[in-house]
């Protein structure tokens, strides 16, 4: 779905940033969202409603629609909003007891 676009030159090297989703390692190029970095890894769902335990993930990628909120050091944000930095440690924003839907 969101395929990334061939090398525009922003970056032309081989640096990338590491943080965690839910405890697990994943890496991206300077530069992308958590929304971008987590939809280039392959997930499709970052966070379940709390009424329903529905899954949702990013939807628009511009901060309007609010479906791929997360939390970053304990506060909740939109995952499209938010830069990767280094070693930055993402949750889902609404835990529920089922599995991870990917």
């Amino acid at each position: 779905m969101f395929d990334p676009l061939e090398n525009t030159g922003e970056n032309t090297g081989s640096e990338r940033l590491h943080f965690t989703f839910d405890g697990r390692p994943y890496s991206c190029a300077p530069g992308h969202s958590v929304a971008s970095a987590l939809l280039a890894a392959g997930l499709k769902s970052l966070r379940n409603t709390p009424v329903s335990g529905a899954p949702r993930g990013p939807f628009c990628m511009m901060g309007a629609c609010y479906d791929c909120l997360v939390r970053v050091n304990g506060a909740t944000v939109q995952a499209c909003m938010t830069p990767v930095t280094e070693g930055l440690a993402v949750e889902r924003a609404h835990k529920t007891s089922q599995e991870e839907v990917v």
